[in-house]
């Protein structure tokens, strides 16, 4: 016999097929309020945001058996001000040679690269462009898990394709190409392709709320996004400096579990540090008398528990600041003083 469980499953199912009396047409009819519904929005947010996306034509120059040869490549992006200014991803532009853009209308413009920052995935063009029609900016603090999301870009060559779906997570954490972990990614099954690096996620109200930058390949519906207001704020600084300034300390490090009798004689208030395995010549790190084998527990005042806790405190604010650094040397507990210095430019 069925479980009462069951037997709410199947009615549930039977209902969702026409009864003796009920035709298909009636079905359909019933749900094309939603469905029109459904439609309008996308309809809305891509009428709102694809005049602002523009496919990003890349030459990438090498050098091969002496010979410099270029080497074609493409990605998305969308224009944030009426002047000109338009993001994409750092990896669809870094190092290009020659930069061109083509607009919805059909416009072609050369592009010049104001700055780019491996670390968040994020890069500034601007183009010099009449009657452009910039992509509104939305507020990606205000997104919520299961909100409706379009995603527009131009994957495989493919320009001005448009895919939906709904954020799937939020505040997921992804590295970029340097090491670093970018945070508070948002996660969406909107499908994305090669080619969508660097278009917009947008919302039904048309606003972008999301870079798109990367896609598990063996995986389906596993798409990321970097949120706008992470933009917003790398923008703001390529556009002022051409580069995003950090700091660094100078060394190699991985995590390492503590022992519990060093965790509870110190009183530390974590259960791993960052074991450092190399230091860099001259670094600050070796300047303040960091050793290989010592073991960082805190570093500003800052409990430390994996590399990545590092990396986040060393921003731009700690250039040239004495910092106290917290170490295990053995058995004993000492704080050292380091000063950072401005991170090295990456290629």
């Amino acid at each position: 016999m069925p479980q009462p469980r069951m037997k709410r499953t199947l009615r549930s199912l039977a209902n969702l097929n026409p009864g003796p009396g009920q035709s298909a047409t009636a079905v359909f009819a019933a749900e094309q309020p939603l469905l029109d519904a459904y439609s309008r929005a996308i309809i809305g947010a891509v009428e709102k945001v694809s005049p602002a996306v523009v496919n990003i034509d890349v030459r990438q120059q090498f050098t091969h058996r002496g010979q410099v040869q270029e080497m074609p490549a493409n990605g998305s992006g969308f224009i944030f001000t009426p002047d000109g200014f338009i993001l994409t991803n750092s990896h669809v532009v870094h190092q290009a040679a020659r930069i061109e853009v083509a607009l919805a209308d059909g416009r072609r413009f050369a592009a010049t690269l104001l700055g780019d920052d491996p670390d968040t995935d994020l890069a500034v063009l601007r183009i010099n462009a009449p009657n452009l029609a910039p992509a509104p900016l939305g507020d990606s603090h205000a997104l919520r898990v299961g909100q409706l999301v379009v995603a527009i870009g131009n994957p495989y060559g493919f320009q001005y394709t448009v895919t939906a779906g709904v954020v799937s997570a939020l505040g997921r954490s992804i590295r970029s190409t340097t090491g670093r972990l970018i945070n508070n990614v948002i996660q969406t099954d909107a499908a994305l392709n090669p080619g969508n690096s660097g278009g917009p996620l947008v919302t039904s109200l048309g606003e972008v709320i999301g870079v798109n930058t990367a896609v598990i390949m063996a995986a389906q519906g596993l798409c990321f996004a970097i949120p706008i207001n992470t933009a917003k704020y790398v923008a703001a600084l390529l556009i002022r400096d051409g580069r995003v300034r950090r700091s660094y300390i100078g060394l190699g490090g991985q995590n390492v579990a503590l022992p519990r009798r060093l965790v509870r004689v110190h009183h530390l208030p974590v259960m791993s540090g960052v074991l450092v395995i190399s230091l860099e010549p001259h670094s600050p790190a070796q300047k303040g008398g960091l050793r290989q084998g010592d073991v960082i527990v805190a570093f500003a005042g800052q409990p430390i528990a994996e590399i990545d806790d590092l990396h986040k405190l060393l921003t731009e604010a700690r250039i040239g600041v004495k910092s106290s650094l917290t170490v295990l040397r053995g058995p004993e507990k000492m704080v050292l003083n380091v000063f950072p210095e401005e991170s090295k430019a990456r290629s």
